[in-house]
């Protein structure tokens, strides 16, 4: 039974924090062919900027960077740019966590492309994008002043089931059948010690692949709209990251059309605002503080000042995972010999590409990181989950917000599916050379990472 006095916590971080961003726009002709069918391979312009957008937190720091950004296409070239970012910065690995939006549209992020039209400017890009990230990051930590985080849940609509079956086919696309998709947007909003916000936190599960081969400028999709929206409302940075979107996507994708994406972008800025407008006011909480007589009796739940949650802590893990039989390039040349040559190339350029640096040996090392942030958790990992990763490791942390990481610190080109997408033959599955079972595996030990930070410390 509810009585006088119970509280209604909002779940918080309270240490020092620091935000700082740069602009990493690819610049005009850089090779941004990241659809089979395009006709074209150099980027004739941006529809919206790119950033690099930085967060510190604590004392000793944890350093998380959102980047708009494709995906990492050889394992060097992100233990590159991460490298040097450490390197610059002087942090452990287990305190840097670099996570891509996973924009379809953006500059090639491989320096094995340096020879194609286009990629004589990806190595330099590769240079510059480590430089700007190290900046921000730096500047974020050197900046950093006591303030919070309040962590908070809304729903969003824009993100639908990809996994679409046509005449006994396997298709990626909008699946009017499937059921509902993970809608959850974790919002987190970072303000200073006198209550001024400094930045917002956006994780959200959906591919952006708004914008495909017709569209030739380098974009952000629908992060950009949805940034520009949010920081015009509250006058700080955004920093998108990408949850486990494996199987989600807009129901309306491949196309050319700009304000698709910009709208996809206001459909979700507008949930992320109705989430922070209902937050109470920085460090308070709702208690029911009182009754008052009316034609009813009124339960008065009121704002009261709240508990410092100052628990950071940091952990990096990694599961080891089994792999498919996979076919030699060999035999997938001969697979593929009767599609589009332009789309036979895309394919192979991948499936070299995930045997430089990924697999190198009868199983892989899946790396994991986990934060923890007062109240709060963050998981993070290469790769592709299926949405059961984070409903699952959220429903085994049930009553913490947890952020859920694709694409950070590693290569984007590893998916892990459900055991069910593996049996309909979805891409995801034959694409991946990830064995089934391998999303239940990190699931689970995602899950005891994050058990065994919150048991280390008190709130």
């Amino acid at each position: 039974m509810t009585e006088l006095g119970a509280r209604l916590a909002v779940p918080r971080t309270d240490a020092p924090v620091g935000v700082a961003r740069r602009d990493i726009t690819p610049p005009t002709g850089i090779r941004a062919k990241n659809w089979g069918p395009a006709d074209w391979e150099r980027s004739e312009g941006a529809h919206r900027p790119f950033t690099a957008t930085a967060l510190a937190v604590g004392a000793d720091p944890l350093v998380l960077v959102a980047l708009d950004g494709t995906w990492w296409r050889r394992v060097d070239d992100e233990r590159a740019v991460r490298g040097r970012v450490r390197e610059l910065l002087g942090i452990a690995e287990e305190r840097l966590v670099i996570a891509l939006s996973h924009t379809h549209a953006g500059a090639v992020l491989c320096s094995a492309d340096a020879g194609l039209p286009g990629g004589e400017l990806i190595p330099g890009y590769l240079d510059a994008l480590a430089e700007a990230i190290a900046s921000a990051a730096r500047e974020a930590v050197d900046t950093a002043a006591p303030g919070h985080i309040d962590w908070t849940a809304g729903r969003c609509a824009l993100a639908a089931d990809r996994e679409l079956d046509i005449e006994g086919r396997a298709l990626v696309g909008y699946n009017p059948d499937a059921t509902e998709a993970d809608d959850t947007v974790v919002v987190g909003r970072i303000t200073a010690a006198d209550g001024g916000t400094v930045g917002t936190v956006v994780n959200y599960a959906c591919h952006p692949t708004t914008l495909a081969w017709q569209n030739r400028l380098v974009s952000p999709d629908y992060v950009g709209a949805m940034r520009e929206l949010v920081e015009a409302e509250t006058g700080a940075p955004v920093l998108f990251l990408q949850g486990a979107s494996g199987e989600l996507a807009p129901r309306r994708q491949y196309t050319g059309e700009l304000d698709v994406a910009d709208r996809h972008g206001r459909a979700l800025g507008y949930a992320v605002l109705s989430a922070l407008a209902l937050l109470p006011a920085p460090g308070t909480e709702l208690e029911l503080s009182g009754v008052v007589e009316s034609g009813a009796p009124l339960g008065m739940w009121t704002e009261a000042p709240q508990a410092p949650a100052t628990t950071i802590a940091a952990a990096r893990s990694a599961v080891e995972l089994e792999l498919n039989d996979l076919p030699t390039l060999d035999d997938l040349e001969r697979s593929w010999a009767d599609i589009d040559p332009r789309s036979r190339q895309e394919r192979l350029g991948r499936a070299r590409n995930l045997r430089d640096g990924y697999i190198d040996g009868p199983t892989v090392e899946h790396p994991l990181w986990a934060w923890r942030l007062g109240d709060a958790l963050l998981v993070a990992h290469p790769g592709e989950a299926y949405s059961a990763f984070q409903t699952g490791v959220r429903g085994d942390l049930e009553g913490n917000p947890v952020l859920v990481l694709n694409l950070a610190n590693g290569p984007g080109f590893v998916y892990l599916p459900t055991d069910e997408a593996y049996r309909r033959g979805a891409y995801q599955a034959w694409q991946t050379p990830l064995a089934p079972g391998s999303l239940g595996r990190v699931t689970a030990a995602a899950s005891g990472l994050l058990c065994d930070l919150l048991d280390g410390g008190a709130r």
